[in-house]
């Protein structure tokens, strides 16, 4: 099978339907393979089979937030892209939090622009954007 004109293979973790769905809609519309989880539970259990080469995860997930599994995702599977979403403006001391036990990230604010989502995965992809 040959590699798609963008061809990575992204998760979406949103506990939002409709958000999850506008994500997918924007990543299959570029070529892309998409999966979807609701939760962080969810997310682990498709990486751990699926392996995915980015994650987007939304920041505020019941029981396990999305700065926590991010973290998890870089620590079991250092070859996945983790991009952390939140439409919530109260995530500075989450970050706080995650820099305190050696994590960095970013957080980007939803809504998110469609060109800009895809710019940020296509440049954590550059083995797949280039000569196979």
């Amino acid at each position: 099978m040959a590699i798609l004109p963008n061809g990575g293979k992204i998760l979406i973790v949103d506990d939002d339907p409709g958000v999850a769905r506008s994500l997918e809609l924007i990543f299959l519309s570029r070529a892309y393979t998409v999966r979807v989880a609701y939760s962080a539970e969810e997310a682990i259990e498709t990486i751990a089979t699926w392996q995915p080469d980015v994650a987007i995860l939304d920041v505020m997930l019941p029981h396990i937030n999305g700065i926590e599994l991010g973290a998890a995702v870089r620590a079991n599977y250092p070859n996945c892209g983790v991009v952390l979403v939140s439409g919530h403006p109260g995530t500075d001391a989450l970050l706080q939090t995650a820099r305190e036990q050696g994590h960095s990230f970013e957080i980007l604010p939803k809504p998110l622009h469609p060109t800009h989502i895809l710019d940020i995965v296509a440049a954590m992809l550059p083995k797949m954007t280039g000569d196979a």
